[in-house]
Order: structure tokens, then C-alpha cells, then sequence
């Protein structure tokens, strides 16, 4: 069936060998319309980032780019400013009809851990072709925090598609009618538009902005760090802010954005026109985010803003970025938050689940 592909739709790639592991998966790994990807025994520190290229392998350009290589069995420091490659444990033997999009899960964006999938013959980063076959590699660059990590950390997330179900801005306006996406009037124009929300209801508290000189970070502590160590506070009273050129910002959307159960969204950024930011590292919304199926009443974006070139002001309001909707082959077994170990169903302004809260 046309459509993004869902929960008991992965298990079988699983079981068939459409989707091939070194290491049996793990309870949690297949979400609602992703898989979630972990990572090998070893990290590669390369000189730069890279493509493989049409027809070449991405083991074959590794050799041209390794600087030295580094166990991750016992654990080990991915450090911040240095570019990694990382060997996954999945990789893919995928039908002809059937293509895959990875992207950083929501953890791994909200701590600036640029981490894009890469494979051989690859032209894209995050883009996997139809009928794929072959290892998936992590390229894995900290901006903000070094980050300690170990084997079967999931930092990326794949989904799979087949054929194509975006939906038209006709098709949005029908079933935000039917079944409303945002909490207010929909902006609706090449997807659904978002904006950022620098008008809290109560107080000031707008955003965070990552301190340039903390310590290490383990993925694995959960709820654990003070975020007063690792972020400054931004704070708004006339519902603005200005961005600082290679600064990194946590702020909110000013909706609350629902996806039904028989959809799946992507975040894309806005037009390039709106200022010189980037809005988003990940990217993935899954069937039931902030929707009354699944407990939601209704999630705000989290957005992972980074400014470039100039300082930049930002205003409540301003629209930011957007949605891409697509049809599921299926309504998932599962959906995000009903059920399952969701850590942001019905978020607001909201650090990595590794702070206080």
C-alpha cells in the first residue's frame, strides 16, 4: 500500500530480512512509523564530513578521511567541534518499491548532536534510495556539548516509505476541517507553517541557549543534569529576541500541533527568505503526536534553532518552519504516546529528557 510504512509493517522487514541487524532488536526500537537506529562497536574521527558518491562505498572513502579510530565498548567521548562515523548496526535490504528517510531523533536535536545517516553510493545525506541494499553509517558532529556514548545507542531514526503520500495543501485544508491540526487558524502553504512563541501565558521564560564551556554529557543518564550547568535562560517581555551567530537556541512553537493516526509529519525549515537561521535537526512527528487518540490534547514543536552570518530578531509569531504530512500505509499497531515510552507527548518548552526538569 502507498503510504508511509508502520509499526507491524517494520517488525516483519525485521523478520524477513528487508531490515538486517548484527544484534537481535531491542523492546522499543520500532516506534509507531520509525525505526530507531543503534550504533556499532566503533567510531571513526575523520577530517571532515562526506558523501560516498555515486558507485564508490562509504568504507572505501573512509580510508581516505580517518584520522584514528576509537572503542566504544567501554564507552567513549564523542568531542565537541569533531566530526565522527559511526558503523550501525542496521542496514538495509530494501524492496525496489520502498525507499527510507533518516533523521536525528528529538534527544539528539535538542543537544545540537548533528547526526545524519549516511550509506554507500550515497548522494544525500539522510536520503536512502528504493532497493538499497547495504550498511547504514551515524556521521555524528557535536556543536554544543561533548557527548559520552556507548554500542546500541539510538540516535538516528529511519522511516520508510513506499511510493509517495505527501499531502497537498488541498488535502491539508480538508483534514485540518475534518480533524484540526493546530490549535487556531491554520497557515496552510506548502505544508502547515509553524511559528515561535515568544509570548508565554505565564512569565517570561521564552528559550534556552547553550553555554559555550560544559562538561561531558552521557546519553545514557536520564533526568539527570542541572540545566542551569549547560544553558542560559532567555527570557522576553516585549516578545522578541535576537539571535547570536553560531549560537544554539531551544524555543517552542506558538501551536499546538496534533497528527492524527493515519498520518505521519516531517519538520522542514521555511523559506530561506525569513532569515539566516536553520529551525530544525529533528525532524520526525509520529501518528498520535498531540492527538486525542493517543493523550496528547495537543503538542507545542520544539525548535532547534541555530543562527548563521548575522545577529538576527526574532519576533512572537514569526513563522519559522513547516509541516509535511503524509498519508500511513496503515494506521500503526501503536501510536506515539498510547502506550509506549513517549518522552515529549504533550510538551511544552522542554530541554533533552537528560535534564531536570
Amino acid at each position: 500500500m502507498t503510504g508511509v510504512l508502520p509499526s507491524q509493517t517494520i517488525e516483519k522487514m525485521l523478520i524477513s530480512g528487508e531490515i538486517t541487524t548484527t544484534r537481535p532488536p531491542v523492546e522499543g526500537q520500532v516506534q509507531p512509523a520509525s525505526l530507531d537506529l543503534r550504533l556499532g562497536e566503533v567510531a571513526y574521527r575523520v577530517r571532515a564530513s562526506f558523501l560516498s558518491g555515486k558507485e564508490r562505498s562509504v568504507a572505501e572513502r573512509l580510508a581516505e578521511f580517518e584520522m584514528h579510530r576509537i572503542d566504544l565498548s567501554g564507552g567513549a567521548v564523542l568531542e565537541k567541534g569533531c566530526v565522527y562515523l559511526v558503523p550501525l548496526m542496521e542496514g538495509l535490504a530494501l524492496p525496489e518499491s520502498v525507499q527510507a528517510v533518516a533523521n536525528a531523533k528529538s534527544s539528539t536535536g535538542r543537544l545540537d548532536l548533528l547526526t545524519r545517516t549516511i550509506t554507500d553510493g550515497g548522494t544525500e545525506f539522510d536520503r536512502i534510495a528504493p532497493g538499497y541494499t547495504g550498511p547504514l553509517y551515524a556521521e555524528i558532529c557535536p556543536r554544543s556539548f561533548s557527548v559520552l556514548v556507548r554500542p546500541g545507542m539510538r540516535l538516528n531514526q529511519i522511516r520508510f516509505r513506499n511510493g509517495q503520500s505527501v499531502l497537498s495543501d488541498a488535502d491539508l485544508h480538508v483534514l485540518h476541517e475534518r480533524s484540526p491540526l493546530v490549535d487556531g487558524d491554520a497557515v496552510i502553504d506548502d505544508g502547515l507553517g509553524f511559528s515561535v512563541d515568544l509570548r508565554p501565558s505565564q512569565g517570561t521564560l521564552v528559550g534556552y541557549r547553550a553555554k559555550p564551556h560544559t562538561g561531558v554529557i552521557d546519553l545514557d543518564n536520564i533526568g539527570i543534569y542541572d540545566p542551569a550547568e549547560y544553558w542560559e535562560e532567555l527570557h522576553s517581555s516585549d516578545g522578541k529576541i535576537i539571535l547570536d551567530p553560531g549560537a544554539f537556541y531551544i524555543l517552542v512553537s506558538r501551536e499546538a500541533v496534533h497528527i492524527p493516526p493515519a498520518y505521519a509529519a516531517e519538520m522542514a525549515p521555511f523559506l530561506a527568505m525569513v532569515g539566516e537561521f536553520r529551525v530544525h535537526y529533528a525532524g520526525f512527528f509520529d501518528p498520535g503526536f498531540g492527538h486525542d487518540a493517543a493523550g496528547g490534547a495537543g503538542s507545542r514543536g520544539v525548535l532547534e534553532v541555530r543562527c548563521h552570518e548575522a545577529p538576527f530578531v526574532l519576533e512572537h509569531g514569526q513563522i519559522v518552519g513547516r509541516l509535511v504530512y503524509e498519508r500511513m500505509a496503515e494506521v500503526p499497531d501503536q501510536l506515539y504516546g498510547a502506550g509506549i515510552a513517549s518522552n515529549y507527548q504533550g510538551q511544552g518548552l522542554k530541554l533533552s529528557k537528560h535534564f531536570k526538569t
